[in-house]
C-alpha cells in the first residue's frame, strides 16, 4: 500500500496564483488518512521562501521541510563543488543564490527566466559555457500552464544552449533521480511505498515511476490528451484532477 505522497504544485494544486477547485480539500483528505505529503516542484520563477509564503497564503499548512525545489538543490550543489554561479534565471529567483562564495570555477545555472531570456543573456551564458563553465539546469520542462494559456518553460532554452555548446546540462530538478531521492529520504519510505501525483507525464510521472514509485497523472495544468501514451511505464492511473487522484489512492 502507498504510505506517502509526492505532489506537484503547478497545474495540480494551482494554476498561477489561483488554487484549483477541490485542491485544499483533497490535500486535507490525504493528511487525515495519515499519508505524509512532500511538495516536489520544478517551479523556478520564485525563491523557495517566496513559494513557501504563497503556500501559506493558500492555507496549505505545508511545513518548510516538506517543500523541495530545484533552486535549493542547485545552491547545495554549487556550495559542495565550490562553484560560482552565472545565473540565467528569473529575477525573482536570484536571491536564492545570495551569499555563495565567489572566485571559484564558474557554473551557468539555467532556470525559467521568463522575459529575461533575451539574446544578450543567452549569448553571455553561451560564452561562459564555451569558456568551460559547468552547465546546470534547474529543470528542462517544455512548457507550463498560466491563466492565459501555455507558456515556454526552461527546457527549450536549455536545449538551445546544449546544441550551441555541444554539451549536456547536469539536471537538478525533476526527473533527476537525486531530486526524487531527496524527497523520498525525507519520508523515510521506499519508492514502492510512495505515489507521485502530477500533471507532467514525462517529468513527474515517468521520472517517479522509473524510481519505483506509483504514478498518478492528473488531467489539469499542462496535461494534453494522450500524454500518457508517450511514456513508459504507463501511469498507474489517469484521473481528472487532484480530488480524483486522492480518491483513487484511498478507495482502492
Amino acid at each position: 500500500m502507498v504510505q506517502g505522497v509526492l505532489l506537484d504544485i503547478g497545474g495540480v494544486i494551482a494554476v498561477g496564483q489561483a488554487l484549483l477547485p477541490g485542491a485544499l480539500t483533497a490535500l486535507d483528505r490525504l493528511r487525515r488518512a495519515g499519508l505524509p505529503v512532500r511538495l516536489i516542484t520544478n517551479t523556478t520563477r520564485q525563491s523557495r521562501q517566496a513559494l513557501q509564503a504563497q503556500l501559506d497564503r493558500w492555507g496549505l499548512g505545508t511545513a518548510p521541510d516538506a517543500l523541495f525545489t530545484p533552486a535549493t538543490a542547485a545552491r547545495a550543489y554549487l556550495h559542495a563543488h565550490g562553484l560560482e554561479p552565472h545565473l540565467l534565471v528569473h529575477p525573482r529567483l536570484e536571491p536564492e543564490f545570495d551569499g555563495l562564495p565567489t572566485g571559484g570555477p564558474m557554473a551557468v545555472v539555467v532556470g525559467d527566466a521568463g522575459e529575461a531570456f533575451t539574446y544578450r543573456a543567452l549569448n553571455t551564458a553561451f560564452r561562459q559555457l564555451l569558456d568551460g563553465a559547468e552547465f546546470l539546469a534547474l529543470a528542462r520542462n517544455r512548457m507550463f500552464t498560466e491563466p492565459d494559456g501555455p507558456s515556454l518553460d526552461a527546457g527549450p532554452f536549455v536545449a538551445a544552449l546544449e546544441y550551441a555548446c555541444g554539451r549536456s546540462a547536469h539536471l537538478l530538478g525533476k526527473p533527476a533521480p537525486a531530486f526524487f531521492l531527496e524527497a523520498l529520504n525525507s519520508l523515510g519510505l521506499a519508492p514502492a511505498e510512495v505515489a507521485m501525483i502530477g500533471d507532467d507525464a514525462e517529468n513527474d510521472i515517468a521520472g517517479a515511476m522509473t524510481m519505483g514509485c506509483r504514478g498518478i497523472l492528473v488531467q489539469t495544468g499542462k496535461y494534453r490528451p494522450g500524454d500518457e501514451t508517450h511514456i513508459m511505464p504507463a501511469p498507474d492511473a489517469v484521473v481528472a484532477d487532484l480530488t480524483e487522484a486522492v480518491a483513487w489512492l484511498l478507495e482502492r
